[in-house]
C-alpha cells in the first residue's frame, strides 16, 4: 500500500442523521462571508432550496441555530452564522485534520493492529507517560471493585482494578481491545529481587535511560518485546538503587493507579 493515496470523507451525523459534511461546510463559510442564503447558494453550486434545506437540517440538529436568517425573499433577507455555526466549522476542520493524517499515515505505513493507540495518539494528549493498547483476558467482579486482567505484547500480563460502574460504562469483557494508562509518579522502583512479593503488577527490566533533576530521576525501563516503562522517582532512592543506563530493575505499580479508555 506505501505510496497510495487513500482519500478519507468526513461527515458528521446526529442521532442516526447527516449533519454536515465537507459541501455543507462550505457553505456555512460562504453564508458568514456574504451574508446571504442566496448568494452562498450560487458561489457554491447549491440550487436555492437545496441550500435552504440544508440551513434548516443543520439547525435543526444543534443545540442552538448555526444560522440566523432575516426575512427577504429570494432575493432580499440576509443570514449569519452564529458562534454555533464558527464552532462547527472550526470542529470540522480539525478533524479533517485528524483525519487526512491518519490516511495518509495508513497509505505509507499501516497499522498492523494499531488502531486504537495511533487514534489515540492524533486525537487526544494525556500527561500519562505509559500508555498500552491492552485486550481484556478476565474480569473478576466483587461487591465494590472489579479485578481486570489484561495482556499485551508477548503474553505480558496487567491488572486493573476499576468499580462495577465502570466495568458496565466500558463493556468490559473478555476480547475487548482497551488502553491502559499508568502515570510515571506511580510506578516504584525496586532492586530486581526485592519487589514486594504481593504486588499484582510488577515487571523487570533493563534501564535504557536516565535523567537527573535535583529531587527527580526519569527512569525509562525496557521491559522486553518492545515495551517500555517511564518511571519518576526520587532522586536519592534512584542513587541507592544503582540504577544507571544497563542496570535491571523492578517496576511496580498498584492495579487501582491503572487507568482504562475504551476507543
Amino acid at each position: 500500500m506505501a505510496g497510495n493515496k487513500i482519500n478519507a470523507l468526513l461527515a458528521l451525523h446526529s442521532e442516526g442523521r447527516f449533519l454536515v459534511g465537507h459541501e455543507r461546510i462550505k457553505l456555512l463559510e460562504k453564508v458568514a462571508e456574504l451574508g446571504s442564503i442566496a448568494k452562498a447558494a450560487k458561489s457554491t453550486g447549491f440550487s436555492y432550496k437545496t441550500a435552504w434545506d440544508s440551513v434548516n437540517a443543520v439547525n435543526n440538529l444543534l443545540p442552538t441555530p448555526a444560522f440566523l436568517t432575516r426575512p427577504g425573499g429570494r432575493s432580499g433577507g440576509g443570514a449569519e452564522v452564529t458562534e454555533e455555526g464558527r464552532r462547527l466549522i472550526a470542529t470540522f476542520h480539525r478533524l479533517e485534520e485528524k483525519l487526512s493524517k491518519i490516511s495518509n499515515f495508513i497509505a505509507e505505513e499501516g497499522i498492523g493492529g494499531q488502531e486504537e493507540a495511533f487514534l489515540w495518539a492524533l486525537g487526544a494528549r494525556v500527561s500519562a507517560r505509559n500508555v498500552f493498547q491492552m485486550e481484556v483476558s478476565r474480569v473478576k467482579r466483587w461487591p465494590v471493585d472489579v479485578e481486570v486482567f489484561l495482556t499485551f505484547g508477548d503474553d505480558q500480563k496487567m491488572m486493573a482494578i476499576v468499580t462495577n460502574e465502570a466495568a458496565d460504562d466500558l463493556d468490559l469483557a473478555p476480547g475487548r481491545k482497551v488502553l491502559a494508562l499508568v502515570k510515571s509518579s506511580f510506578i516504584r522502583l525496586f532492586a530486581p529481587d526485592h519487589a514486594p512479593a504481593d504486588s499484582r503488577n510488577i515487571f523487570i527490566g533493563e534501564v535504557t535511560e536516565r535523567i537527573d533533576a535535583e529531587r527527580n530521576c526519569e527512569i525509562r525501563l525496557d521491559i522486553g518485546h518492545g515495551k517500555t516503562l517511564h518511571a519518576v522517582a526520587p532522586r536519592q532512592t534512584v542513587e541507592d538503587l544503582g540504577l544507571d543506563v544497563g542496570v535491571r530493575a523492578a517496576a511496580t505499580f498498584d492495579p487501582s493507579q491503572v487507568i482504562l479508555a475504551v476507543n
